[in-house]
């Protein structure tokens, strides 16, 4: 069983209380409440910044040449595609301005960026890959158990269960399996643990958003 098989077995009991968690029920149904999304996604555009800094500290650690054009498409991928589907929202529900990080928020973002910085790099890989694995998780979940008439989340649902957003979560997944293999079984161990940890953010993100977290 290699590296991501083996992580991904231990983190699924996390993913099973992310697709079964209100804010996930009502958002595959299309009766989520306004706020709650708008709040959700004026979370997510902060986080995202912060996901494609870290995204382009991890591509100035890598030591394989091609590992770092990989992250620094990633960390495009992050600001620009994701962000435009965060503006037409923005649009739409007419928001503006930037709003301050919530608790939650505040603790992924850091937990990432400390782990970028200062754990090995391979870790650190481990550790944005939930962003990746399980967003794509969530949203061919949703796209399969939706409600077939007009929904009102339905770019979010493309985005996340759509084909080129799979590519890149393959890539990713891929890279940790590849860095994994030339790794000592404790420093595997790290990368899952960087895995769960970032995982149980996962779930607590959208909780907060359900709950319109606040300091």
């Amino acid at each position: 069983m290699n590296w991501s098989d083996n992580t991904w077995e231990k983190a699924t009991p996390i993913y099973n209380d992310i697709i079964k968690m209100p804010f996930v029920t009502h958002l595959a149904s299309g009766t989520l409440d306004i706020e709650k999304f708008k709040f959700y996604m004026q979370q997510d555009s902060n986080y995202l910044e912060y996901f494609g800094r870290t995204l382009s500290l991890i591509a100035a650690r890598v030591h394989d040449i091609n590992h770092v054009l990989d992250f620094i498409r990633f960390a495009e991928g992050a600001i620009v595609v994701e962000n435009a589907l965060h503006e037409s929202y923005f649009i739409e529900y007419e928001v503006k301005g930037k709003t301050s990080l919530s608790p939650t928020c505040h603790h992924y973002v850091h937990f990432m960026q400390s782990t970028a910085a200062l754990a090995q790099v391979e870790t650190a890989m481990a550790a944005v890959l939930p962003c990746f694995w399980i967003y794509k998780k969530v949203g061919d979940f949703i796209l399969e158990t939706q409600d077939p008439h007009h929904h009102p989340y339905q770019n979010w649902i493309d985005t996340y269960a759509g084909e080129e957003f799979g590519l890149l979560v393959e890539k990713a997944i891929a890279l940790c399996d590849k860095v994994a293999l030339e790794c000592t079984p404790q420093q595997q161990e790290r990368m899952t643990e960087a895995f769960i940890t970032a995982s149980r953010l996962e779930f607590a993100f959208w909780d907060s958003a359900w709950k319109l977290e606040k300091w």
